[in-house]
C-alpha cells in the first residue's frame, strides 16, 4: 500500500469519526431540548394545579422565584420552541 492509499484512508477513517462526532453532539442537543420541553410542561401541569407531587412542587417554585427575578431584571424568560413547533430533522442553531 503506497503512501497515497495510507493517506487517503486515513482521511476516511477521520471523517467517519468527526460524522460520528456530529451525530453524537446532534442527539445531546435534541436530549437537551427534549428534556427542557418536558420541564416546561411538567412547570405548567405543575402551577395548573393538574399534577401534584413535593419534588415538582420544589422544582416550579425555583422557577417560578427565577422568572420573578428576571421580569425584576427586566429581562423576559428564555425563548424556547413548543415541542410541535421543533423539527428534529434541521441541523441544530449554530451559537453567533
Amino acid at each position: 500500500m503506497g503512501f497515497l492509499d495510507k493517506a487517503k484512508q486515513a482521511a476516511e477513517q477521520a471523517a467517519a469519526k468527526a460524522k460520528e462526532g456530529v451525530e453524537d453532539v446532534q442527539t445531546k442537543r435534541e436530549l437537551g431540548q427534549a428534556y427542557g420541553d418536558l420541564g416546561k410542561t411538567a412547570y405548567e401541569l405543575v402551577t395548573s394545579g393538574e399534577v401534584t407531587h413535593p419534588q415538582l412542587a420544589a422544582g416550579a417554585e425555583r422557577v417560578k422565584t427565577l422568572l420573578a427575578k428576571a421580569e425584576a431584571n427586566g429581562t423576559s424568560a428564555p425563548a424556547s420552541a413548543p415541542a410541535d413547533e421543533y423539527d428534529a430533522s434541521q441541523p441544530p442553531a449554530m451559537p453567533s
